[in-house]
């Protein structure tokens, strides 16, 4: 048994949730033909799911994120502003 205690870190691990899954979509669409950025953006500002190919199970993906919780991370990525 391991004698120190495990640290779980829920920012950590959704942020990386966020960026797995944000990275598979844009994956998805662009085995499919598709520009992924303008797809993607698309999908941010309307928040029509249309815009993301169902290829791979990305539509669904994508949908698991909320919206405001994706351009957060995205601000703060672009930023590179710790959480």
């Amino acid at each position: 048994m391991a004698e120190f205690t495990q640290r779980f870190d829920v920012v950590k691990d959704k942020e990386w949730d966020t960026r797995s899954a944000l990275t598979e979509v844009y994956r998805s669409l662009q085995l499919k033909g598709y520009n992924p950025i303008n797809q993607i953006v698309g999908y941010i500002l309307s928040e029509d799911p249309t815009y993301i190919t169902n290829y791979n199970g990305a539509r669904t993906l994508i949908r698991k994120l909320d919206r405001d919780e994706l351009l957060q991370e995205l601000l703060r990525y672009y930023l590179d502003i710790k959480p």
